[in-house]
């Protein structure tokens, strides 16, 4: 029976990697994250997939024009091959990623995909606040939560400082789901007067947790742990407990151990791409002040130059509206300015710088 069971499993998980083939080159990591899951949960296995890769896509889009772009590698896991080292790029790859998971579980559950779960309804009638009642559909995030951790914490099975650091990560993304949810509500009375309000718990927008956890990142600690208590073991119900091994201030918070490598020099040994050749932004009306810094960070502060090529693109013009209801538009081709990092003509490739100012590694 276990055997039949297994087999099942990866039969599924063979099909789910080739579904998400489409989705991105990602699929490889994501169908290899299945296979790692507890095989009691099949149910939920297209839920953990689709968030798993909602975690690599946020991940890319946070780090687009950052020296570490979040490349395809870094979330090549199973439990075999964890995810090296112990930097701070590999404390927001485990927060994205466990939050991406109960994110999606949470949401198919509040919709009705699963038969043992629904909205949560635990607090429906009780008083909130002045002039309002708990009511209505709230996102159950204490399942999604549940099922977050069995998948994605079940990936450790180490018992070394890297992976505590891991599961203390995983547990700050999920606690990231829990603080960008919002209250929303709906007005009772007489001809609109609002005198009562219902309110429900909904999650908020995947783009507002990726934005809470980049900022986690830019400001993440580095911990200095006790190595003799590590070897003790620090144990909570037969797992490891990050929130008694750190601070408990810093239980939401992102923590690394090991210093980032030099990102801007390629360094094949450790999987860096470098900076040559990536494409930043300057001059863009509507770019952040991050991304209008991209060419100062990638470019000339990784002592390379920045290279304007003028290309043409195609894009919509001249629409208009038609009754009814279609919009007509025309193809205009344009020229579009972009720019590169390149090296100076004439200068010598530099050798890789190693692992930077500490031991980190590129992951």
């Amino acid at each position: 029976m276990g055997r039949a069971m297994g087999n099942m499993f990866m039969l599924w998980v063979a099909a789910a990697g080739m579904c998400y083939t489409t989705l991105s080159a990602s699929a490889w990591s994501v169908s290899n994250f299945l296979v790692t899951g507890p095989k009691a949960y099949l149910t939920y296995a297209t839920s953990v997939a689709l968030g798993a890769q909602t975690g690599v896509e946020e991940c890319k889009f946070q780090f687009a024009w950052e020296r570490w772009n979040c490349p395809e590698h870094a979330f090549q896991f199973s439990t075999h091959n964890r995810l090296r080292g112990a930097t701070r790029e590999s404390s927001f790859i485990h927060a994205i990623r466990s939050a991406g998971v109960m994110y999606t579980i949470t949401k198919n559950c509040s919709m009705g995909d699963f038969e043992n779960c629904g909205c949560d309804g635990s607090k429906n009638g009780k008083t909130g606040g002045h002039g309002w009642i708990w009511g209505g559909c709230s996102d159950n995030v204490e399942f999604g939560e549940k099922i977050s951790r069995l998948f994605v914490d079940s990936l450790e099975k180490g018992k070394d400082a890297r992976a505590l650091m891991n599961l203390h990560n995983s547990r700050a993304g999920r606690l990231a789901v829990r603080a960008s949810m919002k209250r929303t509500c709906k007005c009772h009375g007489i001809s609109g007067s609002c005198s009562i309000q219902t309110c429900w718990l909904q999650l908020a927008d995947f783009r507002e947790m990726g934005d809470y956890l980049k900022a986690k990142y830019d400001r993440a600690l580095k911990i200095e742990l006790d190595k003799r208590r590590l070897r003790a073991g620090n144990r909570a119900e037969g797992r490891w407990a990050p929130t008694e091994t750190f601070l408990p201030s810093a239980e939401a918070e992102l923590v690394f151990l090991e210093d980032s490598p030099d990102y801007c020099t390629r360094n094949a040994s450790l999987g860096i791409y470098g900076t040559e050749g990536r494409e930043c932004l300057q001059d863009a009306r509507s770019a952040s002040r991050r991304e209008q810094r991209s060419c100062a960070r990638l470019c000339t502060e990784c002592g390379l130059q920045v290279e304007e090529r003028r290309t043409e693109a195609m894009s919509s013009c001249d629409c208009s509206f038609k009754w009814c209801c279609t919009v007509k538009c025309s193809q205009c081709r344009r020229t579009v300015n972009r720019y590169y990092c390149t090296r100076p003509s004439g200068s010598v490739r530099p050798q890789p710088r190693g692992r930077g100012k500490g031991k980190g590694s590129a992951w």
